[in-house]
C-alpha cells in the first residue's frame, strides 16, 4: 500500500487528484492552506519548515500542488509558498525517506516566447513554437520563475539524494462549460493559449494517477501535462512514452 500525501488537496488540481485515487489501493493524507467546508483536509502552512516536515511522517509520495497559482502575482505574494514552500517540502520529503515528489510545475516555465507580450502571459502568438521538456526553460511572469526554481530544487534533490522527482507543467483545468466561457470572452491570442493548454478534468484524473504509479526512466523527470488538443505546442511525446498517460479530449472537439 502506497501513503500518498496531497498538498494543496482543496484547489482545483487537489479535488481531482483525490478524484484519481478514488477506489484505489493508494492512501491519501490531505492538507490545505485552511479547512474546507467539504473537504476533510489538515490545514498547513507551507513555509513552516516543521509544520511540513511533521506532517509528511509515514508517507510515501509527495503530490506538491499547494502555491501561490496567479501568473499575474508580485514577486512578494509568491516568495514565501512558492519558494520557501519548496525547500520544505523537499527537504522534509528526504528527512522522511519518501520516494518520491512530484511538483505542480507550469506552462508559465515555458511560454515567454509563445506569448503575445510579456504583460499578457495567458495568450499566444499564431505560430508557436514547439516547446519540448528539455528544452531552454523561459518563464514568463514571477509565477514561472518560481516554478523554474521548483524544477531546479527537484534536480538537484533527485542528483543529491536520489530522489524520484517528476515535474508536470500542468496546462489550464477547466471544465467543457468553462472553456467555453473562457474562449467566448477573449481576443485571439487568448482563444490560442486556451485551446493549447486545455487540461480536462478526466485528462487531469489519469495524469495524477500516472504520476504516481508510472516507473520513472530517470530522475528528474519533466513532462507536460494538457489534453490531447490539436492546437498544443507543449510536446506530449515525453508524457505518453515516459508515463503511459492517455489523453481522450481534444480542445477543438469541444469547441467546434
Amino acid at each position: 500500500m502506497t501513503n500518498v500525501a496531497i498538498t494543496g488537496a482543496s484547489g482545483r488540481v487537489g479535488r481531482e487528484a483525490i478524484e484519481a485515487f478514488a477506489d484505489r489501493e493508494e492512501t491519501l493524507t490531505l492538507f490545505s492552506h485552511s479547512e474546507s467546508e467539504d473537504l476533510e483536509t489538515t490545514p498547513i502552512e507551507i513555509s513552516d519548515r516543521e509544520a511540513v516536515a511533521n506532517a509528511l511522517e509515514g508517507q510515501d509520495v509527495l503530490i506538491h500542488l499547494a502555491a501561490n497559482p496567479d501568473p499575474r502575482a508580485d514577486w512578494d505574494a509568491v516568495m514565501e509558498p512558492n519558494i520557501e514552500g519548496v525547500y520544505n517540502i523537499y527537504a522534509a520529503a528526504v528527512e522522511n525517506d519518501l520516494r518520491r515528489v512530484v511538483f505542480a510545475s507550469s506552462n508559465h516555465a515555458v511560454n515567454m516566447a509563445n506569448t503575445v507580450s510579456p504583460t499578457r502571459p495567458e495568450s499566444t502568438v499564431g505560430s508557436p513554437d514547439i516547446v519540448r521538456p528539455d528544452d531552454t526553460l523561459d518563464p514568463d511572469t514571477y509565477y514561472g520563475v518560481t516554478k523554474v526554481f521548483g524544477e531546479a530544487m527537484g534536480s538537484y534533490y533527485a542528483k543529491r539524494h536520489g530522489l524520484d522527482v517528476l515535474n508536470l507543467r500542468i496546462g489550464w483545468l477547466l471544465t467543457r462549460d468553462e472553456l467555453r466561457a473562457e474562449v467566448a470572452d477573449r481576443d485571439g491570442a487568448g482563444e490560442r493559449f486556451a485551446r493549447a493548454m486545455w487540461l480536462s478534468p478526466a485528462d487531469c484524473r489519469q495524469l495524477m494517477r500516472v504520476s504516481v504509479t508510472a516507473s520513472l526512466s530517470e530522475t528528474p523527470l519533466t513532462a507536460h501535462g494538457i489534453s490531447d488538443n490539436a492546437e498544443r505546442f507543449l510536446s506530449l511525446s515525453e508524457t505518453l512514452l515516459e508515463l503511459g498517460y492517455r489523453p481522450q479530449d481534444d480542445s477543438a472537439a469541444v469547441l467546434e
